[in-house]
């Protein structure tokens, strides 16, 4: 297990308790520099939505919880987040809760020309994520997948 991977996993530990008792759920949990910092972001979610309120709660119990086991070496930020409308579908639970919604998909190297698809999320496993576009059903390979997205109209 990555240094990355053992912080979201011990952060995802010590948020489970804070979000029961929020009445929230763990969307994600992740550990990424960008330029010289470190964030450490937390989504929550829960069926009506998230606001302002829900992150501060566990946006608190959590830096007091991280300060008290303090197992991130490196200075870091804490964001507590909403996943939001055009949320990144990483895992399987995700996944498995956007079955019949439109997607986005955008691949590491195009097919015919193209790195963009959008249709209806249909079926995946641990190989492959199938969506029905307007004209066909079109099947993808997950390691070729670079990002699938919620897609969202106005």
């Amino acid at each position: 297990m990555s240094r990355r991977e053992d912080y979201e996993t011990q952060t995802e530990r010590l948020l489970l308790p804070i979000t029961e008792k929020e009445g929230v759920e763990i969307y994600d949990v992740e550990y990424v520099k960008e330029g010289s910092d470190w964030y450490l972001r937390v989504y929550i979610d829960k069926p009506q939505g998230v606001d302002i309120g829900d992150c501060e709660r566990v946006s608190r119990a959590l830096s007091d919880s991280l300060d008290s086991a303090d197992f991130i070496a490196d200075a870091y930020i804490l964001e507590v987040s909403s996943p939001g409308l055009g949320r990144a579908l990483k895992k399987d639970k995700h996944l498995e809760k956007s079955l019949g919604q439109k997607v986005e998909i955008r691949l590491y190297k195009p097919i015919e020309k193209c790195k963009d698809f959008s249709g209806i999320l249909k079926n995946f496993d641990a190989d492959r994520i199938v969506i029905e576009t307007s004209e066909k059903e079109m099947e993808f390979m997950r390691k070729e997948v670079a990002l699938i997205r919620l897609a969202f109209d106005f």
